[in-house]
């Protein structure tokens, strides 16, 4: 597999990716210990992303090789249990082979730019500690880490939470 950047794109969401989309997050949640109740692998939308984010409030999209097998993921969508301005940036996962190759910042930008073009004021975003990698591009982003959860996610998991203005 070549591992440049180059070799990568981005591109939105089709049901035919549901299957490999849920693989990828069910994997790197699985690579963390973040199985279970209290994380987001554990939300009803991993079975059927792209009808869950099929509306004019939310986006999400894949990172993919020159033969569109999908290695990574992210989206934006409403905050749940929060204010209607501020969105979340949601389940933002890669697999191993992918990380470390700048497509972090590529899904960012995307998913940010997608977040100002609906109309979002805010975005927040929960993670674990663990995930040092993603809190240092989270910060090197302008997210400012908050000492607790904003909104209704359901995360009891998760351990570091953050939000930028957009």
């Amino acid at each position: 597999m070549d591992t440049s950047k180059s070799t990568y794109s981005i591109r939105k969401i089709s049901s035919a990716d549901n299957s490999r989309v849920k693989d990828i997050i069910l994997t790197v949640m699985a690579d963390y210990g973040c199985i279970g109740e209290g994380y987001s692998s554990s939300d009803p939308e991993v079975q059927t992303m792209y009808e869950s984010y099929s509306n004019d409030q939310s986006a999400f999209f894949v990172i993919v090789d020159q033969e569109d097998v999908i290695f990574g993921c992210g989206g934006i969508g409403p905050l749940s249990g929060g204010e209607g301005s501020i969105c979340e940036l949601k389940k933002m996962y890669f697999l191993a082979e992918l990380r470390g190759k700048g497509l972090g910042q590529l899904m960012i930008d995307t998913c940010l730019d997608e977040a100002k073009n609906i109309g979002y004021n805010q975005c927040y975003l929960e993670t674990l500690e663990a995930m040092e990698a993603a809190n240092h591009l989270y910060h090197k982003n302008g997210f400012n880490k908050l000492i607790s959860q904003m909104g209704a996610t359901g995360h009891s998991g998760c351990d570091a939470y953050f939000v930028k203005d957009l």
